[in-house]
């Protein structure tokens, strides 16, 4: 059954369960804010993040965005000096938008259907979970002993559904794959995409660590 949602079009990519830090500063998206801060807090505050296909995130134009989103839960709002705010919210439901209103209010309004997650093929949700969890250590350990950076890699959810969209959080930086997978119709399938790309990323981390290794061989310490 559709519900309507405020839609928030953002240039980035909000996963279930991943926080989202924002600052409200455009005054539709403060009408917003304030509107939320009316329902009583013993109520869900929420609005919907959707990713901007085409167009800018400030501006008079509607940007185009992609069809499905996630919703963000606020878990507080605070109020600044000159009128704008500080937010932070958690992804919560993914969301398929059926149609958009820009005219009734300030900011865009969504007639949305919310998504089930859903494991998928359970066999091969965990087959997949398993080697992307053995990917995720090699990876972030390559990471670390390249210099590239240091990464405290968390405890793995033995849930193929949160593992799924941590491991996207982790990996998928380019807004089209994190799409990709939050728009993913069950884990199995997520965790299946989220295997090829780390294996495509540890292979370019080779091939850094292999290049840099040739040129280094390449320099003859000069005599004095």
């Amino acid at each position: 059954m559709g519900e309507r949602l405020p839609l928030f079009p953002l240039g980035t990519v909000l996963l279930p369960g991943l926080l989202m830090p924002l600052q409200i500063f455009e005054e539709r998206y403060r009408v917003l804010v304030r509107e939320l801060l009316e329902i009583p807090e013993t109520e869900t505050r929420r609005f919907g993040v959707v990713a901007i296909r085409r167009g800018r995130e400030v501006g008079p134009a509607v940007p185009q965005t992609y069809d499905i989103g996630c919703t963000a839960l606020v878990r507080r709002i605070e109020a600044q000096p000159d009128g704008k705010f500080s937010v932070v919210t958690v992804g919560g439901p993914r969301f398929r938008i059926g149609s958009v209103d820009s005219d009734s209010r300030p900011y865009l309004v969504g007639d949305v259907e919310f998504l089930d997650d859903v494991p998928g093929d359970e066999a091969a949700a965990a087959n997949h979970a398993a080697v992307v969890t053995r990917l995720m250590r090699e990876y972030t350990e390559r990471l670390t002993a390249s210099g590239t950076v240091e990464i405290r890699l968390p405890d793995m959810p033995t849930d193929p559904i949160a593992l799924s969209y941590l491991i996207a959080a982790a990996v998928a930086n380019d807004l089209a794959e994190r799409q990709e997978l939050l728009a993913a119709p069950d884990a199995a399938t997520r965790l299946r995409a989220e295997r090829a790309l780390l294996r495509r990323e540890l292979g370019l981390l080779e091939r850094i660590t292999t290049v840099g290794s040739s040129e280094l061989n390449r320099i003859t310490p000069s005599s004095n």
